[in-house]
């Protein structure tokens, strides 16, 4: 699989839209109250809206610069809104009108004609014909005033340095006041007969479609519920992606809210999901199924900790309750608690049905189920119904990464059952509400977490035998904290513990790849594109990439070669080229130089590889008829230069200086951080500042020597892709050092293998040539 982290350039396909295309606009707002914008119908928008407090206000949001779109999407940055005039037609119930005080205000942020940053505020209805909920609204940029009272107070726009425009949305009742709305209050506000024009009305727009590729997607609506679906949906299938897509219903935007002790917290009054949540998801779903794409559900035991009941969070033993490391933070439903696993289940079923609405087949996944390990090894399975629903085998468990007893082990089971039985109770509701259409159930698991090495009992609890097939249909799995920190050599054998454990055959699991939290981790990607080869390797059924919006940040495209023979050329055969017929192999070490002179004889030099590339001719080692007869027979299985092989070089084969055995210190892989495992192994030629570092991925099995700290140790292994993969993480500062063997992979450069008895046995040498590529991991 090929990958690039791309930005937009001057020359990758470009399409027209004109500015202010329903598909872009956003929405924001603060917490508690909710609201979406949706396309569905041609030239339109619907944003629906509910009110909590006296005080919220959403806002409908253009902006000059996409920061939403991925780079290869994204419409061009234009502030200069000149020249430009926008008309539409709007109509609005449960907010404020457009007569009122309050009423939607269009503010625009920019800066002024000297290039002082301001803000204009104009009020629709100055620009307005028609009834306070259903007018047709005239804008003209290039003569636009701000103020309430028209001319009296006019502020006119300076429309030529402008960083976006939102019209503000807010409740009847609305005053600014720290207020409490007698009831939730939903709303809605509609453009339509969207019009723009004049000379300023055109944006330039990505149109790039990449090819089909074998990654899936996944997302989340916590981190897209401010897109339209139509805009979601366009960069899914933009950039490649196809079949399910799996989306995380997320466990902060979903849900109904109602005042309570001062906070708002879950409600169902009205229905288990708010307004604008089931509306985007219906657009969504909508937007898939046009798309011809599918849709997995994916619903968590997380949830925002200020809307959660407080009854319904796990807690450690003090009565603390389970809070992720978000901020602000997330909490974990108890699996005992029966009106939060009640609640969740008419989640689940809700989602279920807008899938069915949509005629979408029917995926639900349970996601990262589990009970919460607090600092200190402290286990949040504390809470009044968990210690109810075990009565005696509630024990003490002070930290869980220390030695336990046969008591402490029998609670960790028990909370395995009580977990198992809440997920299947969980499919159950899905698969109820999903009716003769069927479900296919999905479960995720976090690796790092339930297989945690300092807690290796813990996956009593949090990977109960229950769960075994065929719980559910298909055993998804997620690593990245393994990936991102250099560890991900350790999910081979945490697959095969799940196997082992659960007996999801491989070809029944699919596997999660990412994600990069912060911009500035950009450089995750490399890790997380070469995990995801090695799933694919493995054999599992589907590879996810997580999650959409990092991937539209980062610019990250993929693209396999599928259907034009790229696939064939990367091909790779783990055996060796006869050894005896390459110890007499000439040798060639070659870079490539961009040099440009100048006429003075002055030069530029550029490099244009980080390392060298070998060439080989394997003919001065074909002696006799038998080496000819070895060597057409290794020819033809490689099918010429089809597929690559493993080749010793016979110069440099070694990790040791003088090209001999190889010690256990011979060259140093990194340094210890206390929790890294994984080292790959690298040979390092010249000194100083002359440094040029290898990639070794083909040691030699049996070979390999480690030591650490400079003492060897046995207490590794090889991983696939060649690293060096520790058993326990060395200490911070603590080097890490190995020797080996390698071998070089190679094809056969040409399709033609040439061999004459005549001149052969007149003592001229074959011609053999041999070329390296890079490893295909």
């Amino acid at each position: 699989m090929g990958w690039a982290l791309v930005a937009a350039e001057p020359h990758h396909r470009k399409g027209w839209l004109k500015r202010f295309d329903p598909r872009f606009w956003t929405v924001d707002f603060a917490r508690p109250m909710m609201a979406s914008v949706t396309s569905d119908a041609p030239r339109a928008l619907r944003v629906e809206t509910v009110f909590y407090r006296k005080q919220d206000l959403a806002g409908l949001i253009w902006e000059a610069e996409d920061r939403w779109n991925h780079p290869l999407l994204a419409y061009e940055t234009k502030r200069d809104f000149r020249h430009t005039q926008l008309k539409f037609r709007w109509r609005s119930g449960g907010i404020k009108p457009l007569d009122a005080l309050h009423g939607p205000t269009l503010t625009i942020e920019g800066r002024d004609a000297a290039g002082s940053p301001r803000a204009w505020y104009v009020r629709l209805w100055n620009y307005a014909t028609g009834t306070a909920e259903d007018a047709l609204v005239s804008l003209d940029f290039d003569d636009l005033d701000g103020g309430f009272l028209l001319p009296a107070e006019a502020d006119p726009v300076w429309a030529g340095d402008i960083d976006r425009m939102f019209i503000s949305l807010v409740p009847p009742d609305y005053d600014a006041s720290d207020g409490v709305l007698a009831a939730p209050v939903e709303g809605w506000a509609e453009m339509s007969e969207i019009a723009c024009a004049g000379s300023g009305s055109v944006l330039a727009i990505g149109d790039v479609v990449m090819p089909e590729h074998a990654l899936g997607i996944a997302g989340g609506y916590d981190d897209s519920y401010n897109l339209t679906p139509a805009r979601v949906v366009r960069q899914i299938v933009g950039l490649g992606y196809r079949g399910d897509v799996v989306h995380y219903v997320g466990m902060s935007h979903y849900m109904r809210l109602e005042a309570a002790s001062g906070g708002f917290y879950a409600s169902l009054a009205g229905g288990v999901l708010n307004g604008p949540c089931a509306a985007w998801h219906a657009g969504y779903a909508s937007a898939c199924k046009a798309a011809g794409l599918g849709l997995i559900w994916s619903l968590s035991y997380e949830y925002f900790d200020a809307y959660c009941r407080e009854d319904w969070k796990q807690r450690t033993a003090d009565g603390s309750p389970a809070l992720t490391g978000w901020e602000p933070p997330s909490t974990l439903l108890s699996p005992a608690n029966a009106a939060a696993m009640g609640y969740l289940q008419l989640v689940a079923r809700a989602f279920v049905a807008i899938g069915a609405a949509a005629e979408l087949p029917l995926k639900f996944q349970v996601g990262e189920p589990w009970w919460w390990t607090a600092s200190e090894g402290r286990l949040c399975a504390y809470d009044a119904a968990t210690t109810a629903a075990l009565g005696s085998a509630s024990v003490a468990i002070p930290d869980v990464r220390g030695a336990l007893d046969a008591g402490q082990f029998a609670m960790l089971d028990a909370l395995g059952v009580l977990l198992a039985a809440s997920t299947g109770a969980l499919v159950a509701a899905a698969r109820d509400e999903a009716g003769a259409a069927g479900l296919v159930s999905h479960l995720l698991v976090f690796l790092p977490t339930v297989l945690d090495g300092e807690a290796p009992e813990v996956r009593r609890a949090n990977v109960p035998t229950d769960w075994a097939a065929p719980a559910f249909d298909v055993l998804q799995l997620e690593d990245y904290d393994w990936v991102t920190a250099g560890r991900g050599g350790e999910t081979a054998g945490a697959r095969a513990v799940m196997v082992a454990r659960l007996g999801y055959p491989i070809e029944e699991q699919h596997y999660f790849s990412g994600f990069v939290l912060l911009p500035e981790q950009r450089a995750q990607w490399g890790p997380i594109a070469d995990a995801a080869d090695a799933a694919r390797r493995a054999g599992v059924a589907q590879t996810f990439v997580w999650a959409l919006p990092q991937v539209a940040r980062d610019g990250f495209v993929t693209f396999d070669g599928q259907g034009d023979g790229e696939g064939e050329v990367q091909a790779f055969d783990a055996v060796d080229f006869p050894l005896a017929i390459g110890r007499e192999a000439l040798v060639v070490t070659e870079f490539s130089t961009q040099i440009v002179s100048s006429p003075s004889g002055h030069e530029q030099r550029a490099s244009e590889w980080a390392e060298a590339r070998m060439r080989y001719d394997a003919g001065p080692g074909v002696r006799s008829e038998a080496d000819v007869r070895t060597l057409t027979d290794f020819f033809r299985a490689r099918r010429g230069a089809a597929r690559a092989f493993r080749f010793r070089d016979p110069f440099d084969g070694s990790s040791a200086a003088n090209g001999g055995m190889p010690t256990a210190i011979d060259q140093w892989l990194g340094t210890g951080d206390g929790s890294r495992r994984q080292f790959a192994l690298v040979k390092y030629y010249g000194s100083d500042d002359a440094v040029q570092t290898r990639a070794i991925r083909l040691p030699v099995a049996g070979s390999v020597r480690v030591s650490v700290d400079g003492i060897e140790t046995a207490a590794f292994a090889v991983t696939g892709s060649g690293e060096v993969l520790l058993d326990a993480a060395p200490a911070d500062g603590v080097a890490v050092r190995a020797g080996f063997l390698f071998d070089v992979p190679v094809r056969f450069a040409e399709d033609r293998l040439e061999v004459s008895r005549a001149t052969f046995l007149a003592g001229e040498i074959a011609n053999v040539p041999l070329v390296e590529v890079r490893a295909p991991w």
